[in-house]
């Protein structure tokens, strides 16, 4: 059995790629996209139709109305290759505004149900700030389910759980680069691996304090930079990995013992933690790691999908 076999006994695999011709070659559960992602596939001549036809089609209706039929086009397409959801973002323009994103996410809704595919097959991603988590409690409600994304910190998985989310992608490896920056020189690469790796810290944190409160948000690892990353994580709820990385797990035999354990969590001595609007914004802006990557993150996306729409004017 290969490692990527061996993962999926304990994990429940993710490809995190918006190009689904490479998908089937991995047969992961589900599929997450973000802008990043649409920005990169639509470049590609296999791809660049689908950008092409959403412009014709729908151009005269606007920017917004296009954006919003090339994600979802993307991720119908996505969906014949999986037999799970597929994980389409709200612009990250929108970060900071509840009803905007939830106006926004219901429209896109609405646009994968007219394609004939069920609420449940699809996860409405936005960052994790305040006002995506309230965003998303407000969907859940609805029976519209989230994927809060951009997530560096304990106290936005505290705000995502209390809030009733669906899922969580904590990320991984911009954890990893902010430390890694931040020590500089002095970066010690073998000390910081596997299990003590920042990144993968945190994830084990999270996912320890949610099996040991029966939260039932799921978490989902994300944003790796190498395999170590992925397998000191094995038994976390699902991870999400790209083609190059799961590849790599494909080509390795060895061994891949289970690192998280929800049983071993709940007997943990791990004390209840929840937050208010105030006692959440003084958590994260305590965390500098986090206030950086999140504000970078969301920058990052806002600026790709600006570079999408240019390519539709």
């Amino acid at each position: 059995m290969n490692q990527l076999d061996a993962l999926k006994q304990v994990t429940t695999v993710v490809a995190d790629t918006g190009d689904f011709n490479q998908i089937a070659a991995f047969s992961p559960r589900d599929a997450t996209t973000n802008p990043s992602l649409i920005l990169k596939a639509v470049q590609k001549p296999e791809y660049a139709h689908l950008l092409q036809d959403a412009v014709a089609q729908y151009g005269a209706q606007g920017l917004e109305e296009t954006m919003n039929r090339l994600l979802v086009r993307f991720g119908c397409e996505i969906l014949k290759h999986i037999p799970g959801r597929v994980s389409t973002e709200v612009d990250a323009r929108l970060s900071f505004d509840t009803e905007a994103t939830v106006t926004r996410a219901r429209r896109i809704i609405d646009l994968y149900q007219g394609e004939g595919v069920h609420v449940d097959r699809v996860l409405i991603k936005m960052a994790s700030t305040w006002e995506g988590i309230q965003a998303a409690a407000r969907l859940e409600r609805d029976g519209i389910h989230t994927n809060l994304t951009l997530l560096f910190s304990f106290a936005q998985a505290v705000a995502c759980g209390q809030a009733k989310v669906q899922l969580i992608s904590p990320f991984v490896g911009r954890i990893y680069d902010w430390y890694k920056k931040s020590a500089s020189a002095n970066w010690d690469e073998a000390a910081h691996a596997g299990a003590n790796d920042p990144g993968v810290k945190s994830v084990r944190t999270i996912y320890n304090f949610y099996k040991k409160h029966g939260i039932a948000t799921e978490v989902m690892g994300a944003s790796f930079r190498n395999v170590g990353q992925i397998t000191a994580l094995a038994g976390c709820d699902l991870l999400t990995i790209s083609p190059d990385l799961l590849a790599q797990l494909a080509a390795s035999d060895a061994a891949l013992p289970k690192a998280l354990d929800a049983e071993a969590a709940r007997a943990m001595d791990i004390p209840f933690v929840q937050y208010d609007e105030a006692g959440f914004r003084f958590a994260l802006n305590e965390d500098a790691m986090a206030t950086e990557k999140l504000a970078e993150g969301i920058r990052a996306f806002v600026a790709d999908t600006i570079k999408l729409e240019g390519m539709m004017s």
